[in-house]
């Protein structure tokens, strides 16, 4: 971090687990010059970090995150917008090879559903809210497309960005933005729980199954089969591949699972 910026995301690193919290809750989180600079270090060192299995991104106060900074975007110069760096933030969590989690807890607007439909889950308490805001300040909702379009489901994406209105957890499940929409107060034991699962799953194979389901098929039917068979023999034969085996014979945890507290 640069001398003199102020701190707007506090990292804690435990257990396999980095939690990334935006914590700049004066300005709802937003996506300043700061927070995209601080949200990329971080999420780039927890990458590379042999010792993270899991990232879970969470938030301070009571907005998740109000999307772009718009006091820094008056002036429409483009570099001020992060029109540069958005795109490769959404770009690194949503192809990172170990999974994200976003834990919602209150309001998403405009860039920040993009920065929680990059993730691999999203668990969204009742307080959750959303929107596509864009529309309603004579902008579009471009960047986040990308990301966005994958995740729900065609006409639910189709009014919504269009309405620009908003909508609760339980519609943003309906329409695929949202994997488990929840109580605020199990928010927390439902991302324990993700974390649980996803740790039970080994390093190596949960980056190639997440590059395998960010990928667009190609190919024939018969050359598709050729190539997904050929990468199912290799993991097999993998050392990951066999201790796993060798787990499940011998019924016991594999070496990559966290130790239980």
């Amino acid at each position: 971090m640069t001398s003199g910026t102020e701190r707007v995301l506090s990292v804690e690193v435990s257990r396999g687990v980095a939690r990334l919290t935006l914590d700049s809750p004066a300005n709802r989180n937003a996506l300043s010059r700061a927070m995209r600079a601080q949200l990329r270090q971080a999420l780039t060192d927890a990458f590379a970090d042999d010792a993270v299995r899991v990232v879970v991104l969470d938030h301070t106060g009571r907005v998740f995150c109000s999307g772009m900074d718009l006091s820094e975007a008056s002036g429409g110069a483009a570099a001020d917008q992060g029109v540069n760096e958005f795109p490769e933030l959404l770009e690194l969590v949503w192809s990172a090879p170990k999974p994200v989690i976003a834990a919602v807890r209150g309001p998403a607007r405009a860039g920040g559903v993009g920065l929680l439909a990059a993730c691999d889950v999203v668990v969204a308490g009742a307080s959750a809210t959303f929107a596509f805001s864009e529309v309603r300040i004579g902008v579009v909702p471009a960047v986040i497309s990308a990301v966005v379009r994958p995740r729900m489901l065609p006409h639910a994406v189709h009014r919504l960005m269009l309405t620009g209105e908003v909508f609760d957890a339980d519609t943003a499940a309906a329409g695929g933005l949202v994997d488990l929409a929840v109580p605020d107060d199990e928010v927390d034991a439902t991302v324990a729980a993700q974390v649980t699962a996803l740790g039970a799953g080994a390093p190596a194979a949960l980056a190639e199954t997440k590059r395998l389901l960010r990928s667009t098929p190609t190919g024939t039917l018969s050359e598709q089969f050729a190539n997904l068979s050929s990468l199912s023999a290799r993991f097999f034969a993998s050392a990951e591949g066999q201790e796993g085996i060798a787990a499940f014979r011998e019924n016991r945890p594999a070496r990559w699972v966290p130790a239980a507290e």
